[in-house]
């Protein structure tokens, strides 16, 4: 049986946030894949090709200052056909106001920041482990 590793995708407008999210997922066993969120919003990244490339099980989505405004492109980039059956956990500096903004949206958990690592693994594993079950 071929078991390949859980690809994680990480978009975030940090470099710094990336790079301890990457050594955290690693070592943790996940492959990880990486976009600026920026990138993404200016068409620089292809989000359909992306997504259909590396194939990410949950996607781990950072919503910045201001919120409104990167709240719409979370749900720009979450409607995408290719993001249809992928997991999100969503980051931010203010989860108060971004579960305000979610409501009923599909977001697997919203994770305040400072986080602890642990716990962001945690939920992206839950999250995986869910995509599963469907």
């Amino acid at each position: 049986m071929d078991v390949r590793p859980e690809v994680v995708a990480i978009f975030n407008t940090s470099e710094d946030c990336i790079d301890m999210l990457r050594i955290a997922f690693e070592h943790a066993g996940f492959v990880v894949v990486t976009a600026f969120t920026n990138k993404l919003r200016d068409g620089e990244i292809d989000l359909e090709t992306f997504m259909r490339q590396h194939q990410p099980r949950v996607v781990i989505y950072d919503i910045a200052v201001p919120y409104e405004h990167n709240w719409r492109l979370y749900q720009h980039v979450r409607s995408a056909p290719a993001c249809r059956d992928v997991d999100f956990v969503v980051t931010t500096t203010n989860a108060h106001q971004v579960r305000q903004l979610a409501g009923s949206e599909p977001v697997h958990e919203i994770v305040g920041k400072p986080y602890d690592l642990d716990e962001i693994v945690h939920a992206v594993k839950e999250a995986g482990a869910e995509s599963l079950k469907r």
